[in-house]
């Protein structure tokens, strides 16, 4: 068994909980520092069958905070508070890193490790890579690499020079792009008819599909604890048809 405590430390210094943006809630939202725990579970987010699945006395490090806004009341029944009892039962506790490890980690990990770019440039949410293709052979790159069969894409110029990459909701970064193409998820049709017509190619990665190797980038950092490290198995809310 290890402290929590002592896996904190290992995170805040991977990146550092306090470089959160002031809306987020990473750190600790559920149990104390100085609890032991046999095991560690990584996850993007969580729902009930899985906190139904873990094992007792483990410690759940996710990507989104179970708790983001203020909850008026636990009812026990309704999301989220239906899993903060579950995993309170188990004695699980629960740490987020969210816009802290964006910054510091992931975004850079999905460029270099996922797409297979190298990067010229970052800017706190933005990776930057310098290419030389089509849009086409870009959107192709992308398709077979995240296993998507199909891209919700704006075509705005055909040659690509340059990419912008902010995994996650990154559409209300538009303005500050200076690339060929942005590539984020969660984009807005007002977004899409902004960025047509400024020149800005954009292609949408998915929410999940880009986030979804949270816990294969975190679990490297850890693995010289003594306890076992679990990359937990969410699967995407959505169903395609």
């Amino acid at each position: 068994m290890i402290k929590i405590s002592k896996i904190y430390k290992i995170l805040d210094e991977l990146a550092p909980f306090q470089d959160q943006e002031s809306w987020d809630n990473s750190g600790l939202i559920l149990g104390d520092l100085d609890s032991k725990v046999e095991r560690i579970y990584l996850s993007l987010d969580l729902e009930l069958s899985m906190i139904q699945n873990f094992k007792a006395n483990s410690l759940v490090i996710t990507h989104h905070p179970l708790i983001f806004k203020g909850l008026k009341k636990l009812d026990f029944i309704s999301y989220p508070s239906h899993i903060i009892k579950a995993m309170m039962a188990k004695n699980i506790s629960l740490i987020a890193m969210h816009t802290n490890y964006d910054k510091a980690v992931l975004n850079e990990y999905f460029v270099k490790e996922i797409l297979g770019f190298k990067i010229s440039k970052k800017e706190e949410f933005l990776a930057y890579s310098k290419v030389k293709m089509s849009f086409d052979e870009l959107a192709n790159l992308i398709k077979d690499k995240l296993n998507i069969s199909n891209l919700r894409c704006v075509k705005a110029k055909e040659t690509v020079r340059s990419i912008a990459v902010c995994t996650g909701s990154g559409g209300d970064m538009i303005d500050e792009v200076k690339a060929d193409a942005f590539l984020t998820g969660d984009l807005k049709y007002h977004q899409a008819l902004q960025a047509k017509e400024n020149g800005l190619n954009l292609i949408d990665i998915g929410h999940f599909e880009s986030e979804r190797y949270f816990g294969q980038s975190l679990a490297k950092y850890l693995q010289n604890l003594k306890i076992e490290v679990i990359i937990a198995d969410f699967k995407n809310p959505f169903t395609h048809y």
